[in-house]
């Protein structure tokens, strides 16, 4: 071999370098890539879905599946008798507490709100404590109600068996009915329905002599960076109850960002409708609700205009056809 000069050298070494470099890294990259996918395959394998059977028994009630992968529980306070300026609440109107449960591969993700009288709360937060799950907000959502009422909300994450055990455990320090009525009688509803979807400008649901509707915001919602479905508790509710001669009362609570509460507290109170409470109901959720109550007992027409009103002040999702 003859005589390389010295610069060549160099440059023939840097070269040789450089390549030596490119192949480490793709084999590392190679290497890395197959030790990931066969994590991800592993972590796969050992995925199995919720047995929800399991979970009724440990809650002891069935629940019922809704859009989102949410898996539902409805606790309707059947034993109260309350009444609102000689109202007479029906519990699906505003005494309806729920469980929900969103699956997070084998865990899953608990909220709920738990409807409440004065002697029960402390009771079951005690409890709700001892079995990890944890209180996100306690706070009336209407006034002048007869017997006073609390709602407490609750979250928790993990073991869903657990989770239904430890909430079980706080409801049977109330008087919360887990079993289903004997009866499946329902109530009429007595309301042009139809013409309320129309000036609404949603479908509501008849719920044994209430007329609800559900409406889910536009943007997505995450809780610690999960996304939240609306059937978790995060869309407005809008309940209807017939007080006779074409009148209803209304309750419910709208599902806001901080810029719209005052706009929607303005355009109630313009309307006639009354705030009863204005709140937060979780901790972590991006971005932060606010959920306004209200309460009026007029002509449901009237009222539907108002709540109507209200709705375009909001981010509200457009109604599906």
């Amino acid at each position: 071999m003859g005589y390389m000069p010295l610069q060549r050298r160099q440059r023939r070494w840097l070269v040789c370098s450089l390549l030596l470099a490119i192949s480490g890294m793709l084999l590392l990259s190679a290497c890395g890539g197959q030790g990931a996918g066969s994590q991800a395959q592993a972590a796969s394998a050992t995925m199995t879905p919720i047995d929800w059977k399991q979970v009724d028994q440990a809650m002891g009630k069935a629940g019922v599946p809704q859009p989102g992968g949410v898996y539902r529980y409805s606790l309707p306070r059947t034993d109260l008798k309350v009444t609102l300026q000689g109202v007479p609440l029906k519990a699906g109107f505003a005494l309806g507490g729920y469980v929900a449960f969103l699956p997070m591969g084998n865990a899953a993700m608990a909220m709920g709100d738990l409807v409440l009288t004065e002697d029960e709360i402390n009771p079951v937060l005690s409890e709700l404590e001892q079995g990890g799950i944890q209180q996100t907000a306690l706070h009336n959502h209407l006034l002048f109600e007869t017997p006073h009422v609390m709602y407490l909300h609750i979250g928790g994450q993990g073991d869903p068996i657990q989770l239904a055990r430890a909430i079980h455990a706080a409801l049977l320090l109330t008087k919360t009915p887990l079993m289903a009525p004997a009866s499946s009688q329902t109530s009429p509803l007595d309301l042009d329905t139809t013409q309320l979807d129309a000036i609404v400008g949603y479908h509501g649901k008849a719920n044994n002599g209430v007329y609800q509707y559900g409406i889910p915001r536009a943007e997505t919602i995450t809780d610690g960076g999960m996304v939240i479905p609306p059937a978790m508790g995060v869309a407005t509710a809008i309940n209807f109850q017939s007080t006779g001669h074409g009148n209803a009362a209304i309750t419910g609570d709208f599902t806001l960002i901080a810029k719209e509460v005052p706009l929607v507290l303005r355009t109630l109170r313009e309307q006639g409708i009354e705030i009863t409470a204005l709140h937060s109901h979780m901790l972590n959720d991006s971005p932060h609700l606010f959920f306004v109550h209200f309460w009026a007992n007029e002509h449901a027409i009237k009222l539907a205009h108002g709540l109507r009103a209200a709705l375009d002040q909001t981010n509200s999702a457009k109604a599906s056809t």
